[in-house]
């Protein structure tokens, strides 16, 4: 079922009367404007879009230059684990269309959320595509990049705080360090329908040392950490997972490579989530002095200056 939205205000003035106080899905847009993907704006001016990561979970991590970008933006195309407290700072007048993907459940496929990027910068507007993490560590931010480009739309990436390194430290998990692990390798746990030459090779990361970190692979972490043991991972390997991370919804469960799997299911953990896997992992005595604190309080101070 597509997403459900509310317009308040479009660049094309003729199109605000059947946009505005109307509720409206993501496939009813896409097909208002999929006509015009050729046309520019009247205005005779193309406008811009900014890929703007907007961190792992806490507002607060979101970079001043990405808060600016959406403070200014005229639409806002956001994903689904997105903290909404974000979406307040924008422009009253601003369209916002979330186009987040979910566990079997796309509101809209990656190839419209494209056109919809191109159709806006066609007409003119600022567009803001803001993306949890950063958009282009298995953001689709790359996918995104290529399409402007490929229909002449300026557009500009702002880097984000990705959860592979920020769950882990709110969870007290430093992912390198000078005595455990001096390197980290980040992997997907979705590997989806890529081509075999993309895919995962877990045989030669159990072979790699430092740090693993695996995003996106609740589902996948029985199947993985098998195939990291039977490559030569040794079963007692300290491993974490932690859910939801830098949220007050933070769950974090620790353990070894070969029980991972199972102590995480048995604690009900689900996505989002990720798994680092390392000696760093066994990083918990410390954890309650190290781990900061999610406090929006702090960022409505911050993002009132």
């Amino acid at each position: 079922m597509a997403t459900t939205l509310r317009h308040e205000h479009y660049a094309d003035s003729g199109r605000d009367e059947y946009l505005k106080g109307h509720t409206h899905t993501t496939h009813d847009l896409y097909d208002l404007y999929h006509d015009d993907i050729g046309a520019e704006w009247s205005g005779g001016h193309l406008g811009k879009v900014y890929l703007v990561g907007a961190g792992p979970g806490d507002a607060e991590l979101i970079t001043m230059k990405g808060l600016r970008c959406l403070r200014k933006a005229d639409v806002i195309l956001y994903d689904r684990l997105v903290n909404q407290d974000l979406l307040d700072e924008a422009s009253p007048s601003a369209v916002r269309i979330s186009v987040g993907k979910g566990p079997q459940h796309h509101s809209l496929e990656q190839a419209d959320i494209n056109t919809l990027l191109i159709t806006y910068a066609k007409q003119g507007c600022i567009v803001v595509r803001l993306k949890g993490g950063d958009p282009y560590v298995f953001g689709r931010g790359g996918e995104e990049a290529e399409a402007l480009f490929n229909a002449g739309i300026p557009f500009e990436v702002v880097p984000g705080i990705s959860s592979a390194i920020a769950a882990p430290a709110y969870a007290g998990i430093p992912v390198t360090h000078r005595n455990y692990a001096s390197s980290v390798t980040i992997v997907t746990g979705h590997e989806g329908r890529c081509q075999d030459s993309a895919r995962v090779n877990w045989e030669a990361l159990a072979q790699l040392g430092g740090t693993l970190v695996v995003l996106m692979g609740v589902k996948a972490l029985p199947r993985f950490t098998e195939r990291l043991v039977k490559a030569g991972l040794a079963a007692d390997t300290p491993a974490a997972v932690i859910q939801e991370g830098t949220t007050p919804r933070q769950r974090v469960v620790r353990g070894t490579v070969s029980d991972i799997a199972e102590l995480a299911s048995k604690a009900g953990l689900t996505s989002p989530a990720l798994t680092v896997i390392g000696a760093v992992a066994a990083f918990n005595d410390v954890a309650d002095a190290v781990v900061p604190t999610a406090s929006n309080e702090c960022y409505r101070q911050i993002a009132s200056l």
